[in-house]
């Protein structure tokens, strides 16, 4: 297993590390800080340097207990490589994603709602709630906006599965749990979320910078979908 540098510090662009498997384009390293992908949110793509050479990582994804990176030509066991993140494309991804804590806070606390399905990708993110009127994630959009211009505190840390299990609201994908692991990795947005998660945040909601609502679909009964964006 690689060590997941992403947990513990979302602002890691550049890393070293060691090429411990290959399978034809697919490259495992012992440590890395791309994201693989989760939870809605999209993969990173960026660079391995080996030797001098650029070779761009198109994909990364998860296979079971590893991450693998899909490479555009084949590497070596052993080979060291330096590992660059497509920063402008992550950290967009990171701004929309705390943004979309906020949003589920907020439906979770005022309607009891949980998101039913959602996507993140670095140009917007949609995110559906199981809410009846489209001009509730309206209000909701407005409010989330201002509260990151507040400039919360985002902290990340881990808790027993037991202890972080016993926080109301821990979970707010409906149908869905964290694995069975025994520490969950913990989201906190000061005063507005405590959240169990595994993707990458800014460290404070300033950072998210202004929003912007693409538009709300009525998706069914008790289906609502909203799209938005942050600007450049």
């Amino acid at each position: 297993m690689a060590e997941e540098l992403f947990l513990k510090d979302s602002y890691i662009k550049e890393f070293e590390a060691v090429v411990t498997k290959v399978e034809g384009t697919e490259v495992f390293l012992d440590r890395t800080a791309f994201y693989p992908g989760g939870g809605g949110l999209e993969n990173d793509v960026g660079w391995l340097e080996v030797e001098g050479r650029e070779i761009e990582v198109t994909k990364v994804t998860r296979k079971g207990n590893e991450i693998a990176h899909i490479v555009s030509r084949e590497l070596a066991r052993g080979q060291r490589v330096v590992g660059r993140v497509d920063w402008s494309r992550r950290y967009r991804m990171m701004r929309l994603h705390t943004l979309s804590h906020i949003i589920a806070a907020l439906a979770y606390r005022k309607f009891n709602a949980l998101i039913t399905g959602g996507h993140i990708t670095p140009e917007y993110a949609k995110d559906d709630f199981n809410v009846e009127d489209k001009g509730t994630l309206e209000d909701l959009m407005r409010e989330a906006e201002t509260i990151a211009k507040e400039g919360r505190k985002v902290k990340v840390y881990f808790l027993p599965r037991e202890e972080a299990a016993k926080i109301e609201g821990v979970v707010k994908l409906a149908e869905r749990m964290p694995p069975e692991v025994d520490l969950w990795r913990i989201v906190e947005i000061e005063g507005v979320d405590v959240q169990a998660d595994g993707g990458p945040h800014v460290s404070n909601t300033a950072e998210i910078g202004n929003v912007k609502v693409m538009r709300v679909e009525n998706k069914g009964k008790g289906r609502k979908r909203v799209y938005y964006t942050v600007e450049p």
